[in-house]
């Protein structure tokens, strides 16, 4: 399910019309409409917003629907949705400063590192228990 679909589910469960839910927003209807038909991203500032009105968590929005019936999934595809929004995602900063796509890459970069280093010690210690 597409984030636009995801936010445009929440507001029909919650009962609100895009106009109503633009004015919580503080926003123009045609920006929720915008976004629920995927022809644009809401920022994070209004990402938070969502989540408070609509009681759910950050990841709500940017997990992946390939999670398996008991809820798990694997870490590859939060990393993949990680590395998509750190990498289209306007106005990003880290203490203050904006990132650059430099700074993006190394971000990425790094996290590929320890994710390596956790599935071999993952693989060793699964070797160990059988």
């Amino acid at each position: 399910m597409s984030l636009g679909s995801k936010i445009r589910q929440l507001r029909k469960q919650a009962g609100l019309t895009q106009s109503e839910l633009a004015a919580k927003l503080g926003i123009s209807p045609s920006a929720v409409g915008m976004y629920e038909q995927d022809r644009r991203e809401p920022d994070s500032r209004i990402l938070s917003k969502l989540c408070g009105i609509f009681g759910v968590r950050g990841d709500h929005f940017i997990m992946s629907d390939k999670a398996s019936p008991d809820g798990s999934i694997e870490v590859s595809e939060v990393f993949d949705e990680f590395t998509k929004r750190l990498t289209t995602e306007e106005g990003l900063m880290f203490d203050g400063v904006p990132l650059n796509n430099e700074d993006r890459m190394k971000i990425i970069d790094a996290i590929k590192v320890v994710a390596a280093i956790a599935k071999q010690q993952h693989k060793k210690l699964s070797e160990n228990n059988t």
